[in-house]
């Protein structure tokens, strides 16, 4: 007990360490005693100015106030969304501030360039539609080759990315660049066709086989940059014309091409491209003969793959036809063995697959998918024709497809799908000629048979039209550098009938609504006349051309009307086309003549193609094509019935302006009274001509329709005249009232009399010239014009008489007028003094008839009358001063 007392005290001196608290539930504990308050008060600042703000005063910045190289930093932040943010706000800068781009565009691509391997999927498909949208199509006007070189590196360096969506943009970013400076591919041919060829190897698209649609894009860049492989001199010539002007286009970008990828390059490139393409080709055609249906993406990859063998094929022909000399001096390698190469590589993996279809029914859209298909790889094999041989069964199958795809058997039916078919036949068409001068007398016949129902069948303004047209030049026109049809073949020949006939009608069905389809017709038209003087076949059929080209021209209806043809309507240089095929008919006939003729009356008909419708005719009969009875018929036609507007001559009003032709009718007088003067004996063509010209000047023609026939007497004439005694006496009467009427209607005393006397001249001089070479014409003249001052208002409408000085005094004055230009014309006044007694006898006449009582006149038309009287007396009186001092 007292051991545990003694314990229990001196527990009580040495004191509790911790205190135990008792606490009640559902309290708030107290905070420790050693707890740090955090508690921070402050009061706000109020400064009057940010720095920040100040500093951007006259910058250009986007909607958030950001600048232009804010905005470049922050494309390089490590949020993903913030780099996106940046490139939305330099959009947003540079379509508010397009001079923003100008001015720093090179700083601008070099950062953005960055972003095209960017980690994140909506920063790079952001930063591509910056370049595509904004970048690009503002400096399309640049130099774009100094900031494409800063983007190719990275562009590059994406496509050997281990991410395959970065690798498939960076694909997307090649053919932007492409698209938009095409020069860049040849600069960079070797390293974007060995991208293309890694891509699309077996290891690296099966990744993607079940997209199809990133296949799809990547073939769509291949076929484009293939595109601008060139496949023919020009193209090439081009080239190297690009690649002489080409230096460094960056100075800071060491690694950049000083000169675009040569042909060696290209070929090696291409040729170890080929059999990447022909493997995946081999591969879809299993994967697709193993699906029910063909689907679009896997058509599309297809559709791509065999563009680019296509395009492959023509670079790889046009080196072998220029010849291997060329390739050698280009350093080329051995293109011999490649060509066996490749022929054995396109026959085990691309034709042996031919066709394409499965031998189970496929829908109509399968139908023209797998044409399309099988339209493509017939045109590799037409193409590589020289260098592979199948084997005839596999000949045969492609014999069979070329006839039924002509026939139109093997599209859809739909409308889509003859949409689709007459568009890739165009590609087969440029083969034909040379394909049925090589296969077999059978197939010959059956493809000529195919082809031409194909030609008659396809609408007239079509495309496949056109092709068929182009296709039957080839075939009809022979050329040193390509075969052409035997036409002493029967049956080649009824084929080239059936094609010749068919371009009459078909001219008149385009009519003038399709003129480019009408001058290719046309055009076909002329090279058939030109060679058809070297077969005597085919010359028989084009001068019966002629015949069913009448309502192309022009017809004359029932009622008598005219209906013109479309050739009134056709551009001018379809107009002289035309023309031009009508110089190579061998014999002109009179129904074509006249057609011409009324077309050439035309007044919507252009002055040029009106001269130019005489010179051809003109040199059509030179060539012993037209007879001269129907070339004079086609020339007094045009003379006499050509319709001068105006039908006044002098004073022309305002109105008149527009529609007057009377310089044109002057220009077709000239050039026919020229060509008459050439065509032959101008003594024969005289006596051909003037009955037929006396003839219709008795119809009492328009003043410019008689002078023109004058002009063309006189042109004709010669001293002493040539005219019979019965025309003389003919045209004494028509002079008489001719004279009149052209001085009545071109009156000698107005304001402008320098104006009207070259006019007057004009109409006046034949009638000189043909007083000049009869001077009995000239005496008979003046004896009409004497009995004419007495005559009654009745008489004159006699047809040889007056047509506009019907009133007594107007017709008074005319005769002194003509009297008195008669004495200003050198050689006529020598003349006219011979017959001074007639002149005297018409002032008498005078005299009496306004001293007559008989006659009732107003008083002014006495002063009318007493004028001239006294203007003939002057005349007659300085003509005998004249004579005596002779």
């Amino acid at each position: 007990m007292a051991k545990s007392k003694a314990h229990s005290k001196k527990q009580q001196k040495r004191g509790v360490d911790f205190k135990k608290i008792k606490r009640k539930i559902g309290r708030k504990l107290p905070p420790p005693k050693n707890a740090t308050n955090t508690e921070v008060k402050s009061k706000a600042i109020t400064l009057p100015e940010q720095s920040v703000a100040s500093e951007k005063g006259g910058l250009a910045v986007n909607k958030k106030g950001l600048t232009l190289k804010e905005l470049l930093q922050q494309t390089s932040h490590h949020n993903p969304k913030v780099r996106r943010d940046a490139l939305m706000g330099i959009k947003d800068l540079f379509l508010k501030y397009p001079a923003e781009l100008t001015l720093h565009k090179y700083a601008v691509v070099e950062k953005l360039r960055e972003r095209i391997g960017d980690n994140d999927k909506a920063v790079r498909e952001t930063v591509y539609q910056l370049f595509k949208t904004v970048i690009f199509p503002s400096c399309k006007e640049d130099n774009q080759g100094l900031f494409i070189s800063l983007t190719m590196a990275y562009i590059f360096n994406a496509m050997t990315h281990l991410s395959i969506d970065i690798r498939l943009m960076a694909f997307k970013f090649l053919d932007l660049v492409v698209q938009n400076y095409p020069p860049s591919f040849l600069l960079y041919a070797e390293k974007i066709l060995q991208s293309y060829e890694n891509i699309l190897r077996k290891n690296q698209y099966q990744f993607y086989v079940q997209d199809k649609g990133k296949l799809k894009s990547v073939l769509a860049g291949l076929v484009y940059c293939l595109s601008l492989v060139p496949c023919n001199k020009k193209e090439v010539d081009s080239c190297e014309k690009n690649e002489a002007g080409q230096g460094m286009l960056h100075a800071f970008e060491p690694d950049v091409p000083t000169e675009s990828a040569g042909f060696p390059v290209i070929f090696k490139k291409l040729k170890d491209l080929m059999p990447v393409l022909a493997d995946c080709f081999q591969d879809f055609v299993s994967l697709a003969r193993a699906m029910p249906v063909l689907d679009a993406q896997s058509f599309d990859c297809m559709l791509g793959i065999l563009q680019c063998i296509d395009i492959a094929a023509k670079f790889f022909i046009y080196g072998t036809n220029k010849g291997k000399s060329e390739y050698q001096s280009r350093r080329v390698p051995d293109v011999t063995v490649w060509e066996e190469n490749l022929s054995s590589l396109l026959m085990k993996k691309v034709l042996q697959v031919f066709p394409l279809n499965p031998t189970c029914h496929v829908s109509e859209k399968d139908d023209d998918r797998y044409f399309i298909l099988n339209t493509l790889v017939t045109g590799i094999l037409l193409q590589f024709s020289e260098w592979i041989c199948p084997p005839a069964i596999i000949w045969e199958k492609f014999l069979e497809f070329i006839e039924n795809a002509l026939l139109g058997k093997i599209y859809s039916g739909t409308r889509s799908g003859k949409v689709v078919w007459e568009k890739h036949l165009l590609s087969l068409l440029p083969f034909f000629p040379k394909l049925v001068s090589q296969v077999p007398s059978n197939w010959r016949s059956r493809l000529l048979q195919a082809f031409t129902k194909a030609f008659k069948d396809c609408h007239p303004e079509s495309s496949l039209k056109l092709a068929c047209l182009s296709t039957i030049e080839d075939m009809l026109i022979p050329k040193e550098d390509r075969l052409y049809l035997d036409s002493s073949d029967p049956e080649i020949l009824d084929h080239q009938i059936a094609w010749i006939r068919e371009l009459s009608p078909l001219l008149i069905l385009l009519g003038d609504k399709h003129p480019s389809c009408s001058q290719v017709v046309l055009h076909l038209q002329l090279r058939l006349g030109q060679c058809a003087l070297l077969n005597s076949s085919l010359a028989w059929e084009y001068d019966n051309m002629q015949y069913s080209l009448l309502e192309f021209y022009c017809t004359c209806q029932d009622d008598g009307k005219l209906h013109y043809g479309p050739f009134i309507r056709l551009p001018r240089d379809s107009q002289e086309l035309s023309l031009c095929c009508l110089y190579y008919f061998s014999n002109l006939d009179s129904p074509l003549l006249q057609s011409i003729a009324s077309c050439c009356l035309c007044p919507d008909l252009e002055p040029f193609i009106l001269l130019r419708s005489i010179e051809v005719l003109h040199l059509a009969y030179a060539a012993g094509h037209v007879k001269i009875t129907d070339y004079i018929s086609f020339i007094i036609t045009l003379l006499s019935r050509f319709k001068v507007l105006p039908e006044n001559i002098y004073p022309i009003k305002e109105s008149d302006i527009k529609m007057r032709n009377r310089g044109t009718y002057k220009s077709v007088t000239t050039v026919v009274c020229s060509n008459l003067s050439q065509i032959g004996d101008s003594s024969l063509v005289f006596q051909i001509l003037e009955k037929v010209t006396v003839g219709q000047i008795l119809m009492k023609p328009p003043l410019d329709n008689a002078c023109a026939m004058l002009r063309m007497l006189a042109a004709l004439d010669s001293k002493p005249t040539r005219l019979s005694e019965q025309s003389i006496v003919t045209l004494s009467n028509f002079i008489s009232g001719y004279l009149i009427d052209v001085v009545h209607c071109i009156p000698e005393d107005h304001d402008e009399a320098n104006v009207s006397f070259p006019t007057l001249l004009y109409y006046l001089l034949p009638c000189f010239f043909l007083f000049d070479r009869s001077h009995k014409l000239l005496n008979l003249v003046l004896k009409t014009m004497g009995s004419l001052i007495t005559a009654s208002s009745s008489s004159l409408c006699s047809p040889n008489c007056i047509q506009y000085a019907m009133e007594c005094s107007s017709r008074i004055n005319a005769i002194v007028s003509v009297l008195v230009f008669m004495h200003k014309d050198v050689k006529v006044q020598k003349i006219i003094s011979a017959f001074k007694a007639e002149i005297v006898h018409m002032l008498q006449k005078i005299l009496s008839l306004q001293s007559s009582e008989e006659i009732s006149v107003s008083i002014e038309e006495r002063h009318k009358i007493r004028r001239a009287f006294d203007r003939l007396k002057v005349l007659i009186s300085k003509s005998s001063n004249g004579i005596s001092a002779m």
